[in-house]
């Protein structure tokens, strides 16, 4: 199972798209995960367009029928994982502690709302909390990113992010 994962493409906005890179990707995956700032439902409707299920959650400045049509929150599960997502992870100090209370049923969580990429793993317990950057908007990152996860067989969860330059 391959999951294409975003956040904060914060579209429409001036000429700003989706890079063909991240689009073809997103073709290629078994499901596409947005971790919120959609902005409008056409963006949501130009994901499922795509041909894959998308699941999403809405974030900080998603405009009201996003919000409406979109948990702040939920829990995906597939191929044997269960992947929570979320937009705003909170502070940095502490956040895998705190994703692992508040999503304790969870092998991962996916986030987005600082645009900066991150992936951390309790090398305990496992679990895994991975940011995928933005592929449109990378403010203080040094390039635009996404993500991938590939799900074994047996359910572990191994994130990958791409760079889109």
């Amino acid at each position: 199972m391959l999951l294409a994962i975003v956040s904060d493409t914060h579209l429409p906005r001036g000429s700003r798209v989706l890079p063909e890179e991240c689009l073809e990707r997103m073709r290629a995956a078994d499901l596409i995960l947005h971790a919120g700032d959609l902005v409008t439902p056409e963006v949501l409707a130009d994901l499922r367009a795509l041909g894959r299920p998308v699941a999403a959650v809405h974030g900080n400045v998603d405009d009201h029928e996003i919000r409406r049509l979109l948990p702040s929150a939920r829990m995906v599960t597939t191929a044997g994982a269960r992947i929570a997502m979320v937009h705003d992870a909170g502070a940095a100090d502490g956040r895998l502690a705190r994703l692992r209370r508040r999503f304790p049923d969870a092998d991962a969580v996916v986030f987005g709302h600082s645009h900066i990429p991150l992936h951390e793993r309790d090398p305990a317990t496992g679990f895994q909390i991975f940011n995928p950057g933005s592929p449109t908007d990378r403010r203080r990152a040094p390039t635009h990113t996404m993500g991938l996860a590939r799900i074994g067989e047996d359910g572990a969860v191994n994130f990958e992010l791409v760079d889109l330059g």
